[in-house]
């Protein structure tokens, strides 16, 4: 398995709020990797800082489940948890970080399977063959709206709140992580995202930089620079698993 990542504060903001792991997982008998992306929320220095804490405590959690023998699903889940306690605890310990949080979209993939975990609105998408498909479904107000019908998917892109999100790391003392596990063969490529992607580069524009662009290796850079070319007004990170 290939990946690559790549992540930037955009054209507007001061400051990055957005973080992201990728790697291998040392240890194992078979080839694993963990992908990770989470998007801050709070200041500047609390959403930063819950990004990074949310990142660094799912990873430890779920290397060490793995490690200890535990299935893909149950670490990642055990690692949602321990993301959301940690995060909610330093929010609870400091007055400068009260009510921050993060998303949090990761996948765990041997060349035969992935589990993907998400909270919020950074996504997950599998490109099989020519075609794109989300994975994830966003934990925000419109995607409610529109599943009542009162959006249109259209209209969703337009609304002026699409960015309040209904689900975080670190706001509550729990939160519901949505558990998706998908089969893999042998060209899938799964693609990680926050939102300041995904609101500016639509799924037709990332199917083409992956499938028909220049090399599989840059196709991480040519979506980053599409959106900056378009003066992206929020952090973007991307993150592509090749199998």
């Amino acid at each position: 398995m290939r990946y690559w990542g790549l992540t930037d504060k955009g054209s507007v903001r001061a400051a990055n709020q957005d973080s992201f792991y990728v790697g291998r997982i040392e240890g194992m008998n078979d080839e694993m990797v963990l992908c990770v992306v989470c998007d801050g929320m709070g200041g500047a220095a609390a959403g930063d800082f819950a990004s990074v804490t949310a990142l660094n405590a799912f990873k430890a959690t779920a290397e060490n489940r793995l490690l200890a023998g535990e299935s893909p699903e149950r670490a990642m889940k055990a690692a949602a948890i321990e993301a959301n306690r940690t995060v909610k605890a330093k929010a609870d310990e400091n007055p400068d970080y009260y009510g921050m949080g993060t998303t949090l979209v990761a996948i765990l993939a041997s060349p035969k399977q992935a589990v993907i975990a998400n909270i919020g609105d950074s996504r997950c998408y599998m490109i099989r063959g020519e075609t794109i498909s989300q994975i994830t479904k966003d934990h925000s107000l419109v995607e409610t709206m529109v599943d009542s019908g009162e959006l249109s998917r259209e209209q969703a892109q337009r609304h002026p709140h699409k960015n309040y999100i209904t689900r975080a790391v670190g706001t509550e003392n729990s939160v519901e992580c949505d558990i998706f596990q998908k089969k893999l063969k042998k060209g899938d490529r799964l693609l990680l995202c926050s939102d300041g992607l995904s609101n500016i580069v639509n799924q037709h524009e990332m199917l083409y930089e992956i499938c028909f662009g220049d090399k599989l290796e840059t196709a991480v850079r040519r979506m980053m620079d599409i959106a900056l070319g378009r003066f992206a007004p929020d952090n973007v990170t991307v993150v592509l698993l090749a199998v």
